[in-house]
């Protein structure tokens, strides 16, 4: 198994933990015509109760 033959400095730690970001979530609009709130994609609207045209939730 591979193992660091010297200790990395706390800069190159640092430099290469500084790439790990998040990112916003992605929101879509509900297609129902009637809410339109904004709502993660491939997941039932949660004020409407709306997925892909089908009432999934009852709200």
């Amino acid at each position: 198994m591979a193992v660091p033959k010297r200790k990395m400095s706390r800069a190159n730690t640092r430099m290469r933990r500084s790439q790990w970001k998040t990112t916003a979530t992605t929101l879509a609009p509900c297609p129902n015509r009637a809410c339109g709130e904004l709502k993660p994609p491939h997941i039932a609207c949660p004020n409407c109760g709306q997925h892909a045209g089908r009432q999934v939730l009852s709200v």
